[in-house]
């Protein structure tokens, strides 16, 4: 770096874009200080490197003279500013780490710095894949990516096999064969891992391409920004000159009628330059309430995929995929057979809370220096078992138990009180009370309007019965795991 007569140094630019930041605020600051690269004074002449021609006019007519300001502010005038496009420098190699094979070094920074309009912030763990250019960077506006979320990470089973094939098709590159890639499912079904993964494969075979991952919130937001600073023109150049797009959780603009119409137009304009468009959303596009007749239209114009909750399979493999990686983290940690076996079990709902929970084993584990044994994990994951236990009805309970016990469901909550039915509306009452959070009387109310003291009595009978009757015993256990299946 060259400096003028030794007062210009890179201490003295971290000073200037400290007072910067306070005098422009923090959204400017991301977007239009932080990109810039310092390169040194020479003669009077500050000198930047930026991502785009654009950013540097942008900055020289709205920041130049605050920038000067603060240059001298800090002990060090400038009689002019100048900036140079990052491109066009010869081999001047910015944030490529051509030695190392691996994104992780930029994932992590990226974490502190949030990717900024036309530029990612001198992080890797930017999203935006890099245009090469004599080893120099330009990137778009994007989020930053996880470094775990890779495909090398993600378990494939029935319920994903489809969605990770299509991602796979499309992180290989070559023609486009299917536009948009629409992934769509619930929450923790690996959406967003397989979004990440794409851009993170793209990001190291094709360093070339001009890749942008970000939500649709984050869309939304940098259009409502180049609304208010009347900078819509470069807004629509941006996002219109990428070569994959990738826009999360799409549902998110549902309803917001200038970034859908925004959005539909770059949709369009990527579409007809044969660009290729992922997308991710928690439901089918027709299926999204408040989104425009002709964007659902678009988006199913492509390949639709579901990614279906996991099944038990998937569950588990996901699990001991994670214990081999958590082995290096924890190095003579023992885990006792049947305790994946059991989380695959009882936690179904979401992969995210799954592997929360192991997290969270191996990391008491660890800290008191046990075995992780079944006791251990219903004790350790008492709260989280609790919230992810399924909701069992009182009626669900009813129609199990008359269906085992082969009685009619009328029976169960009407007057007759033979043996043969009382028994069975006893276990059903006991079946409520543990697996439900219904009060007394409201499981009475579900029994025909009986008692509390009724419901309170059953409780008591079969706890006693089942200690000593081993028929009771198993018949409640086979219930209760079929109503928790």
């Amino acid at each position: 770096m060259k400096t003028d007569k030794g007062t210009m140094t890179k201490d003295t630019w971290g000073r200037v874009q400290q007072d910067l930041l306070k005098a422009v605020g923090k959204n400017n600051f991301v977007t239009w200080i932080e990109p810039m690269e310092f390169d040194g004074v020479e003669n009077g002449i500050a000198r930047f490197l930026v991502p785009t021609n654009f950013i540097g006019n942008w900055v020289s007519r709205n920041f130049g003279e605050q920038i000067q300001h603060h240059f001298s502010r800090a002990g060090a005038p400038v009689e002019r500013i100048e900036f140079s496009v990052a491109a066009d420098r010869p081999a001047k190699a910015v944030d490529l780490d051509a030695d190392d094979p691996a994104p992780e070094p930029k994932a992590e920074r990226a974490a502190a710095k949030p990717a900024t309009n036309g530029h990612a912030s001198a992080s890797g763990r930017s999203s935006v894949s890099r245009q090469a250019s004599g080893g120099s960077g330009i990137e778009l506006p994007g989020a930053p990516l996880d470094k775990r979320f890779t495909f090398d990470s993600f378990v494939v089973g029935k319920p994903n096999e489809l969605a990770h094939a299509a991602a796979r098709r499309v992180a290989e590159g070559g023609p486009v064969s299917f536009n948009p890639l629409f992934l769509y499912g619930g929450v923790g079904l690996g959406k967003t891992h397989l979004m990440h993964a794409i851009a993170w494969h793209l990001h190291t075979t094709r360093p070339e391409l001009r890749v942008v991952y970000l939500s649709a919130e984050q869309f939304m937001y940098r259009f409502v920004q180049a609304l208010r600073e009347n900078s819509s023109m470069q807004f629509k150049e941006m996002f219109r000159s990428v070569d994959v797009l990738m826009v999360d959780d799409v549902q998110f603009i549902a309803g917001k009628d200038s970034t859908q119409e925004e959005f539909f137009h770059t949709f369009n304009a990527l579409v007809d330059q044969n660009k290729q468009i992922i997308i991710s959303a928690d439901r089918a596009p027709v299926e999204i309430k408040k989104l425009e007749e002709r964007i659902a239209s678009r988006l199913q114009s492509g390949l639709v995929v579901d990614l279906h909750p996991t099944d038990y399979e998937l569950r588990l493999g996901i699990l001991q995929h994670k214990v081999d990686q958590y082995r290096e983290s924890y190095p003579g940690l023992r885990i006792q057979d049947g305790v994946l076996e059991f989380l695959a079990h009882r936690i179904s709902t979401n992969v995210r809370v799954l592997e929360g929970a192991l997290t969270k084993l191996f990391a008491f584990g660890s800290l008191v220096g046990r075995e992780i044994t079944l006791e251990l994990t219903q004790d350790c994951l008492a709260d989280v078992l609790r919230a992810s236990d399924r909701k069992v009805t009182v009626e669900e309970i009813q129609r199990k138990v008359s269906e085992h016990y082969n009685m009619r469901l009328s029976d169960m909550i009407g007057p007759k009180r033979h043996r043969t039915i009382a028994r069975p509306r006893q276990m059903a009452m006991y079946l409520a009370k543990k697996l439900t959070s219904r009060s007394l009387p409201e499981i009475g109310k579900r029994f025909g309007g009986r008692d509390h003291t009724t419901v309170m009595h059953a409780v008591k009978r079969i706890e006693e019965l089942k200690a000593v009757d081993n028929q009771i015993a198993e018949d409640l256990e086979l219930l209760r795991r079929m109503l928790e299946a």
